[in-house]
């Protein structure tokens, strides 16, 4: 186990790294001559996992951190969580998720961390690629409060990938105060939030000039399940100046606009000179961070959420990943269903019972048309021929009674008149009928074809499925959780041994104090380390600090004994000597 956890300090990665590893440090660490070789500790890996060791482990690590960074007089927890993902490259189809720093869909393992307030990473959860990050967040929560034992009223700071309304309520509910950032199409501008209070410096540059400054307000998240429901989030509105972005012409500086246009003069008027374009109307960038807290101070939530890159994304880039947090172990696999294909065949088949069920209402709609169709087109026929027959009857009853010809015809064709456009209008009725029967039965057609579609986009999606894989993560899951358990050790040491100005030191800055060669010396009651000074005056006097700062503590190891440093004296050179003697 020693093996497995220490191997980063002497910059291994993997165990299959302890083929070439030729060192005594890993071996001394671990209380042997030599350390293990990598057939044992792999077989002692796959042990460990078989065995329910990712889960032991797991829990003892969050048990161990919270016993470590524990602090008594804190009633509020306050954690940052975020998701991360390592690429996979492998022959068959896993699970696959977005990389954010390639931008690519890739298959890879899921991460979920847990830092606390200082940065310390507390819990790590592994789980298949294509996890979101507002499933593993719940999960790492109540794991974390189940192993340490203990439920404070907790303030969760995350990233904008846990901005969904019914998330946040569901998480707000459960005593949980979250922090995260609103997305660009959520809102427009300051007229989406209500309640805008006034605006105070956040942020100074060098010159001493405002470039960052935040306000309090108010914004109502509508919920997706609940269409006349609303969730009220705190808002803290930071505007960047630094990012200025485009804005909107008010009515009056378009009115000015097109006042300067028509006084402009024509390119081809004598005096006319070319003029710098105007300048392109911007305003600071709207940065809006929301809370669930019902109250909540605009300035102290704009810091806790923008400390997020420091204690979180930092940590991650400057200490897990150069300690391995990247490679990945064990790639045993087992058949799952192709999560890919089946959203392609959900949303095909969902498609083609509601294309099924529309060709069926079409027809229906398109024989009842056409049924009225032959009604209307018969009641009209008979109507017109009704109507002109009386028109004739008319015609002879004014013949009869002896009407000249040129008035019995101007009224005649006055009342055919009459008739032909009440038959006009009636034949349209008859036509707007025949042509929604015409419509229908092309939607049918219509509908019929796509379900062909459909069908044939179900056969092939069956003919080119591949057999999808999901990674067994338990060995991988406890490789994490020593790496973790390693950087807290670092971290542990960086804040009690080293120098104040170490406090902010990164592993590559560190490593070298880890990795320093010299002689260790015991007996029952004390371990003597004594360390090769570097070959730098500034390093050795960190060194030299960092010695007296151990000595001083008192440190005891496991088994008891107690734990001293000192820095070995440089011999002299030669030429050293001799310049002595001569003087």
């Amino acid at each position: 186990m020693l093996t497995l956890w220490l191997l980063g300090t002497v910059g291994l990665h993997r165990t299959s790294d302890l083929r070439s590893y030729t060192g005594d440090a890993l071996g001394l660490l671990t209380g042997r001559k030599r350390a293990y070789g990598y057939f044992h500790t792999e077989r002692f890996l796959t042990h460990l996992a078989k065995r329910g060791g990712a889960e032991h482990f797991t829990d003892a690590l969050g048990k161990w951190t919270s016993h470590l960074w524990q602090d008594a007089s804190q009633e509020t927890a306050c954690f940052y969580i975020d998701g991360h993902r390592k690429p996979v490259y492998t022959a068959h189809l896993i699970p696959r998720g977005l990389i954010g720093r390639s931008g690519k869909i890739l298959g890879c393992r899921a991460l979920v961390l847990l830092h606390d307030e200082q940065g310390h990473p507390r819990l790590a959860a592994t789980a298949r690629g294509d996890e979101h990050l507002t499933i593993g967040l719940p999960r790492i929560l109540s794991r974390y409060e189940q192993v340490t034992e203990q439920k404070k009223q907790t303030r969760v700071i995350v990233d904008r990938e846990g901005m969904a309304a019914a998330f946040l309520r569901d998480l707000a509910a459960g005593d949980y105060t979250m922090v995260t950032l609103l997305k660009t199409d959520q809102y427009q501008d300051l007229s989406s939030f209500t309640e805008v209070g006034a605006f105070v410096p956040l942020e100074y540059n060098r010159q001493g000039q405002v470039v960052r400054e935040v306000a309090p307000a108010r914004f109502a998240l509508p919920l997706p399940d609940q269409p006349s429901q609303t969730l009220p989030l705190r808002v803290a509105l930071i505007r960047d100046w630094r990012k200025p972005v485009a804005r909107q012409m008010t009515e009056e500086e378009e009115e000015q606009v097109e006042e300067r246009a028509w006084k402009k003069k024509s390119v081809w008027h004598a005096d006319w000179k070319a003029e710098p374009t105007p300048v392109a109307l911007t305003t600071a960038k709207l940065i809006p961070i929301v809370t669930t807290a019902p109250v909540a101070d605009a300035v102290e939530l704009a810091q806790t959420y923008t400390r997020r890159w420091p204690v979180q994304e930092n940590v991650i880039k400057d200490f897990l990943l150069p300690l391995g947090l990247d490679i990945n172990h064990g790639y045993g696999k087992a058949p799952i269903v192709n999560s890919e294909v089946a959203k392609k065949r959900a949303t095909f088949e969902k498609r083609l019972g509601k294309v099924e069920q529309w060709a069926i209402k079409a027809l229906e709609r398109s024989r009842k048309a056409g049924r009225r169709y032959d009604q209307l087109w018969k009641q009209t026929k008979a109507y017109g021929e009704k109507r002109y027959r009386e028109l004739n009857d008319h015609q002879d009853a004014l013949r009869q009674q002896g009407m000249e010809y040129y008035p019995r015809h101007a009224q005649i064709k006055q009342e055919q008149a009459l008739i032909d456009a009440d038959l006009e209008q009636r034949w349209q009725r008859v036509r707007r009928t025949y042509d929604k029967s015409s419509q229908e039965s092309k939607k049918a057609e219509r509908y019929a074809q796509e379900q062909c579609d459909l069908l044939r986009a179900l056969e092939d999606l069956a003919a080119a499925e591949r057999t999808m894989y999901e990674l067994d993560n338990r060995k991988d899951q406890i490789m994490t959780t020593f790496k973790l358990a390693l950087t807290n050790v670092v971290m542990w040491t960086r804040e009690q041994y080293f120098p104040a100005s170490y406090a902010h030191a990164t592993w590559g800055r560190l490593a070298p104090f880890f990795q320093l060669p010299g002689m260790v010396t015991s007996n029952q009651q004390v371990v003597s380390v004594e360390l090769r000074p570097f070959n730098d005056r500034r390093y050795n006097s960190d060194l030299r600090v960092f010695c007296q700062r151990v000595n001083e503590k008192h440190p005891h190891l496991p088994d008891g004994r107690l734990l001293q440093c000192l820095v070995k004296e440089p011999t002299r050179p030669i030429l050293h000597g001799q310049k002595q003697l001569l003087a």
